[in-house]
């Protein structure tokens, strides 16, 4: 059995406000990011079965704004508040409690966990980019699985693509 998981870093946060990490939300450039990825996904007929999304604002903001475009309504979205501050293991043990029946799963989340799990999962055959940003905001990996979601281990998973925001124009 193969599974495809998709790893959607949040769109670009607002430093300029006076809140907590955890409650920064989009900027304008980050809430057409998320509604940019919907629909590049939407387009190219990528819609996940099964989106998890950390609870923090940007986050939370980028998955429903995605899903919308993807024709999604919130209610799909699951908020998991292992996904804040997630470092690998963290990161695993969310996917490893998918429903087995989700072939195709979206995780919204933080760097660096989301750099982190990509590595793992392709035991380190990555090639990070010139300017030394596998995810910025508004980025979307791709990777097929092996195996189901229980079976997660380093090197489970070939990367399909990382396509940021500039690639999903057209």
């Amino acid at each position: 059995m193969t599974c495809e998981l998709m790893l959607l870093r949040h769109g670009k946060s607002d430093w300029s406000t006076a809140v907590g990490d955890f409650d920064r939300p989009l900027t304008k450039r980050g809430k057409r990011g998320a509604k940019g990825v919907g629909g590049w996904l939407s387009r190219i007929n990528l819609i996940p079965d099964h989106i998890i999304s950390s609870p923090a604002s940007r986050a939370w903001d980028t998955a429903h704004r995605a899903a919308e475009y993807m024709g999604l309504g919130q209610e799909f979205i699951v908020r998991d508040k292992r996904i804040y501050a997630a470092d690998v293991s963290d990161l695993l043990q969310v996917l490893r409690d998918c429903p087995g029946s989700a072939k195709r799963v979206m995780l919204v989340g933080h760097n660096p966990g989301l750099e982190e799990l990509v590595e793992y999962l392709v035991d380190g055959l990555v090639e990070i980019p010139a300017d030394g940003k596998l995810m910025p905001t508004a980025t979307v990996a791709r990777l097929i699985l092996t195996g189901g979601w229980a079976e997660l281990d380093a090197g489970c998973a070939q990367l399909e693509s990382i396509t940021r925001p500039s690639g999903m124009l057209g």
